[in-house]
């Protein structure tokens, strides 16, 4: 168990689609630890293997004191749809409302490769949506409205930490088959 530094937006892991987990091993039990281990201490209610750079198609959610994690996810989104502030542990110290279906029907896998399905509405729906987006290679900021978005990255450009270097990547002394670590 670790904690990951956090990829920050300009970074091209964020924007990069995360490939398919086929391995369903230990090495990808850790990195839901690692993913948890990092999302609590950030602190968050989600976050994807694509923010700590790793292109995998996992991520982990805390939402109203459930704890649960998803792989290879799958969303059926209502038509109904909800409006409300919205951020990033990729975008950090920022939020702006944005659109959302109300609820979701989320179906993948669990670390040991077990189907799943996940339904939530409201802080869930919205915490699964956005990081499902993530293994799309698509930020929140992307969803908002033009002038929210126009906002929104006028914020980015002004923040603190934009344009800070990238953290150092540790290497993997095992294949990842160029998928990080």
């Amino acid at each position: 168990m670790a904690i990951a530094p956090i990829r920050l937006f300009g970074d091209p892991v964020l924007r990069t689609p995360a490939s398919p987990v086929v391995d369903f091993d230990k090495e990808l039990r850790r990195l839901v630890e690692d993913l948890t281990d990092t999302m609590r201490d950030a602190p968050g209610s989600g976050l994807a293997a694509p923010q700590i750079g790793v292109g995998l198609r996992v991520f982990t959610w805390d939402v109203d004191d459930e704890l649960g994690h998803l792989v290879n996810p799958r969303l059926d989104l209502s038509e109904e749809q909800q409006e409300g502030p919205e951020g990033c542990l990729s975008i950090p110290e920022l939020s702006f409302d944005c659109r959302r279906a109300m609820s979701v029907v989320a179906t993948g896998f669990n670390m040991y490769g077990d189907p799943v399905r996940v339904e939530g509405s409201e802080l869930l729906a919205r915490a699964i949506q956005h990081e499902t987006d993530h293994l799309d290679g698509i930020l929140f900021v992307d969803r908002l409205d033009r002038e929210t978005r126009r906002q929104a990255m006028k914020a980015i450009r002004e923040a603190e930490w934009f344009g800070n270097p990238r953290p150092t990547i540790k290497v993997s002394p095992h294949a990842t088959n160029g998928l990080g670590l």
